[in-house]
């Protein structure tokens, strides 16, 4: 009986103190108040589904197109029956200019911190063609550009994080997916591109994308994450969920 006690006492303290996996978390600061960001506009063929808020900055809001806004009486904000949100552009009534001073410094030290992580465990893998694989947590590392012509699936737990870093162009085939699996979730996922972001038609993608350049979402397209771009988001008959 002591023995089995002693055992089963010892496994639970296992469990207790198990910790999460991956590398430190990217801290997006008041940019995580927003489902997309583009600097120089967001743009979309409607109709689009967006979960959360959007914002252009420091463009002003002539950069939002396809979504039929309808300014705020404030001139804060202004709505859209695409977005669930409000709609921020920097030629918008004060405070908003300022927050989103705020909040594009926040993606852009976001953006610094996590393309220039170290010590990667993973570097190169598959060369960058990475269909049909399953991505455990760690920090991964490539050279050049990452295609996912298959389905992909990012596997861990709730508490786990996962850093892509692309010096290149991130494409994830027509029709594909990433999926999700032993409870991941999206918001502890990093995708960060120097190079352009790009979804395919009816493709689905997860996780946090912090692009350099643009990021597009193709007919149909639907992502489990927030889109901040420091420039051009482009959405065609897609869906948005933060």
């Amino acid at each position: 009986m002591i023995s089995s006690v002693f055992v089963a006492l010892t496994f639970l303290t296992a469990v207790v103190t198990v910790g999460a996996v991956g590398p430190a978390s990217v801290d997006l600061g008041t940019a995580g108040n927003y489902a997309i960001i583009g600097e120089t506009g967001i743009t979309t063929v409607p109709p689009s589904v967006i979960t959360g808020s959007m914002a252009v900055s420091p463009i002003d809001a002539t950069a939002i197109t396809g979504f039929s806004l309808s300014l705020d009486p404030t001139g804060q904000f202004s709505t859209s029956t695409q977005v669930s949100g409000q709609i921020f552009a920097a030629s918008y009534s004060v405070p908003t200019p300022a927050t989103l001073t705020t909040a594009i410094g926040d993606m852009v030290t976001a953006y610094n911190d996590s393309i220039s992580r170290t010590n990667p465990d993973f570097l190169n893998l598959a060369g960058g063609a990475i269909a049909g694989l399953t991505l455990s947590p760690g920090l991964y590392h490539w050279g050049s550009a990452v295609t996912i012509d298959d389905d992909i699936t990012i596997a861990g737990g709730a508490t786990d994080t996962w850093i892509f870093q692309v010096l290149g162009t991130v494409d994830i085939a027509a029709n594909k997916r990433m999926t999700l699996s032993s409870g991941a979730l999206a918001e502890n996922i990093v995708w960060v591109a120097t190079g352009a972001v790009a979804a395919g038609a009816g493709s689905h993608f997860e996780g946090v994308i912090l692009g350099k350049t643009g990021i597009t979402l193709k007919t149909g397209a639907t992502a489990n994450s927030r889109l901040l771009a420091q420039t051009l988001v482009a959405l065609q008959k897609a869906t948005v969920t933060t």
